[in-house]
């Protein structure tokens, strides 16, 4: 049982040294970026910004246990994962038509509570959407789309 263990913090040890690339670039807010395509009223941004950006977009902030591993490997997981499927740093690139298409499963996850994900919000208590929140989301969603 000994071996197994000094065994198992050899291998928890080593798994520290890797540590990949993080998702920053540096604050910047690029001319592609939502709040740079869109108006967007400031209670919708901070909301956006404390329950979305930090795996949908090109910044991320990383708590403290980002630095062990193997909770990093999941976060760099859920990351890509997030920005593969939609990625507000990025937004300028999408056309008009995906654009209105994310707009649209924005609004409809947010309806139906698939996101924030549960297990991003149990770690992240702040990120959680209120009524309220979720409401000025997709109010401000259903006017772009229908000026569009």
């Amino acid at each position: 049982m000994k071996k197994i263990i000094f065994f198992s913090l050899i291998v928890f040890l080593f798994l520290q040294f890797y540590q990949p690339a993080r998702n920053s670039d540096n604050g910047q807010v690029l001319p592609i970026h939502i709040a740079k395509v869109y108006n967007i009223p400031i209670k919708v941004q901070q909301t956006l910004q404390n329950s979305c950006y930090d795996c949908h977009s090109n910044n991320t902030h990383y708590p403290w246990y980002s630095y062990l591993q193997p909770s990093r490997f999941l976060m760099e997981y859920h990351i890509k994962t997030g920005k593969e499927n939609l990625n507000f740093s990025e937004w300028g690139n999408y056309s008009r038509r995906r654009q209105e298409t994310k707009l649209d499963r924005i609004a409809k996850q947010i309806e139906s509570n698939e996101m924030p994900l549960a297990s991003y919000t149990l770690i992240h208590q702040k990120a959680k959407l209120s009524e309220q929140q979720k409401q000025e989301i997709i109010a401000w969603i259903n006017t772009i789309i229908t000026d569009e």
